[in-house]
């Protein structure tokens, strides 16, 4: 997995409005039910967990199953009520972890 693309509609929001979230990572996502060259099944491998929090406060967690296509993309809104960090994170199967991270400074 490559480090996450992530995209708010406003970083600087006034309290009380609604913030866009956008973010994408490369990540193959394998579903475990296509074949090999040799007719082998290739493993699965995909994003399992998506968490989404403000200041360590979780703003929702999100399960993909394998009917997800190839570089995850999610996007979701939320009230602004206070100033932070918005983290996300991503885990597979393989236990690889992509975190990404951006600055919110609510206005008053």
């Amino acid at each position: 997995m490559t480090k996450p693309r992530i995209w708010i509609s406003n970083a600087k929001p006034m309290a009380g409005e609604i913030v866009r979230v956008r973010a994408l990572i490369e990540h193959r996502m394998e579903s475990g039910m296509r074949l090999d060259n040799d007719g082998n099944v290739i493993p699965r491998h995909i994003v399992h967990t998506f968490t989404a929090k403000l200041n360590d406060q979780l703003l929702f967690t999100w399960q993909p199953e394998t009917a997800i296509s190839q570089n995850p993309y999610i996007e979701f809104t939320f009230v602004a009520r206070e100033s932070g960090t918005l983290s996300m994170q991503w885990v597979d199967d393989a236990n690889q972890t992509v975190s990404g991270a951006v600055e919110l400074e609510v206005n008053r």
